[in-house]
């Protein structure tokens, strides 16, 4: 068979696999470091394996998430400041795990792109490892996607998938949530990965760039700040899981901040009362309230407002679940208790928030 002299190869369409196999090795010390009991965070095969008898459980009940980091990306893709990002991935998923009292164990994320970068893309990843190691969990595979002609050169998304375990039986919420539990808050690092699509259109309209000093952190650029990424949770909740046994509930404050979060583990006949007086709002949140003119509940509605998890605790325990977590270097707020649910509206807010700059 004649070879034709204008034949072309997958590079030329804009697809470079020495490029995706360098990425492979620069992120494979990384991705080692996240080993765990069930897991030796080794890639290259076909699929990941973990072995739950060799991490500890005997009768488990598997949980799963997935997520991604929403148009926070853009912000990154702007400002080239792409090391944070792998950590939101990582905690956007493992977050939603521990409120239902489940140990993260595995984790596996999608990177897509236009043109693979590999040195830019590894930045990702490390992230991607830390937020792992953080969360004691094992990076063991993933997929990388050059897609030229669906994305710009530039751009990617990124997907991830968490495993988590519990033991038959110690899933939350607990079925004894009852009237008068308190209603605990656990401080956010920032906006977290929620919400960007206004964030963006606040600065926008503000007229700033990202590389201009933050008006909220002057000591940051704006894009640095807004940057800020995602409080990871898991081992302070599972902390105060195991070691008071008082921790009945947890919300994890993402897209649809207090209003839609928190009602998803109450017993139907059950909402709360926050005393937002008492919520500790971060500064970036005032700015973007006053900046884009925002209402007090949609910005209830849309951020975390300085609040990135809500624990439900025995009456009695307060003190000593806010001790677990403060050990673990969580700022603690008491913001309410639980109430019975009076009509469509099951998170009922006293006072105000303070958005005084």
């Amino acid at each position: 068979m004649t070879e034709r002299k204008n034949g072309l190869t997958y590079a030329d369409s804009g697809v470079d696999i020495d490029a995706g196999n360098r990425l492979v090795d620069l992120i494979k010390p990384m991705v080692r470091a996240t080993a765990r009991p069930g897991a030796d965070a080794e890639i290259g095969g076909f699929g990941g394996l973990f072995d739950l008898k060799a991490a500890g459980f005997k009768d488990p009940v598997l949980v799963a998430a997935t997520d991604g980091v929403g148009t926070k990306l853009k912000i990154a893709i702007e400002t080239n400041i792409h090391g944070g990002i792998g950590i939101d991935l990582v905690a956007m998923s493992v977050n939603d795990l521990v409120v239902q009292g489940a140990e993260p164990l595995f984790f596996l994320d999608y990177f897509a792109c236009g043109k693979l970068d590999p040195e830019a893309t590894a930045a990702i990843v490390a992230g991607i490892a830390e937020g792992c190691r953080e969360s004691g969990c094992a990076l063991i595979g993933g997929e990388t996607a050059e897609m030229p002609g669906l994305y710009k050169d530039g751009d990617y998304d990124l997907g991830g998938f968490a495993v988590g375990a519990a033991e038959r039986g110690t899933l939350l919420p607990s079925a004894d949530i009852t009237v008068g539990d308190a209603v605990i808050g656990l401080a956010s690092s920032g906006v977290h990965s929620n919400g960007y699509s206004l964030v963006r259109r606040i600065v926008e309209n503000s007229g700033l760039t990202y590389d201009a000093p933050a008006p909220f952190s002057p000591v940051m650029t704006l894009g640095a700040a807004l940057l800020t990424p995602t409080r990871l949770y898991v081992k302070s909740c599972l902390r105060a899981i195991r070691e008071t046994g008082a921790v009945k509930g947890l919300a994890h404050i993402t897209g649809g901040g207090f209003t839609d979060n928190i009602p998803r583990v109450l017993p139907k006949h059950l909402g709360v009362g926050i005393d937002l007086a008492r919520l500790p709002v971060l500064p970036v949140f005032k700015w973007l309230a006053e900046q884009g003119g925002i209402s007090e509940l949609e910005l209830l509605r849309t951020f975390n407002c300085g609040i990135g998890m809500i624990a439900i605790v025995k009456a009695d325990a307060v003190e000593q679940v806010t001790e677990a977590f403060a050990a673990s270097g969580e700022t603690v707020a008491l913001l309410g208790e639980v109430i019975e649910a009076k009509g469509e509206h099951r998170v009922v807010y006293h006072g105000r928030l303070d958005l005084s700059r």
